[in-house]
């Protein structure tokens, strides 16, 4: 029998993404982002985590999407990524958090390979949830390029192309 792997379901926009839940160090609520000057886009700033300095994305943006105002269900996601020398821990902002939970299927669907100029990179595949699509993400690669002012440079992915 397949190893059945966890994950922390998300909303974002009207979509639902997940992330393995070995990933996941913690779920907070909104609180204030200290902002850093002259950012990229979708690094909204830091926030403290028990006296560490944690970068927060916003996951609406670094996905593409359009920008929202906090609500009561806005939650930053807080993930350990790498390994040692290469370990960061970076926070998400999603719109919501849902539950963690197996997705129904043991395998997930690759992307559609719709055009050659869409990249799906940073999608580990598609799942489905109580008949819903749920968009798996590959954390290793979408964070792969982040560069994070006065902090060690971010992961390189083992996967990249």
């Amino acid at each position: 029998m397949a190893e059945r792997i966890q994950y922390v379901t998300l909303g974002v926009a009207k979509e639902i993404f997940a992330a393995p839940v070995t990933k996941v160090q913690e779920i907070l609520d909104m609180r204030p982002i200290a902002r850093l000057p002259q950012a990229p886009e979708n690094l909204l700033g830091m926030i403290d985590v028990r006296g560490q300095g944690i970068p927060v994305l916003d996951l609406r943006r670094t996905l593409g999407l359009e920008e929202a105002a906090d609500s009561e269900n806005t939650r930053i996601v807080v993930l350990r990524m790498g390994s040692g020398e290469k370990e960061l821990t970076v926070g998400l902002r999603a719109d919501r958090v849902f539950e963690v939970t197996v997705l129904d299927q043991e395998e997930l669907d690759p992307p559609p390979a719709i055009s050659d100029t869409w990249d799906t990179h940073s999608i580990a595949g598609i799942g489905r949830r109580n008949g819903a699509f749920v968009t798996v993400l590959d954390l290793d690669r979408l964070l792969a390029g982040i560069r994070i002012p006065g902090l060690k440079p971010a992961l390189a992915t083992e996967k990249a192309a």
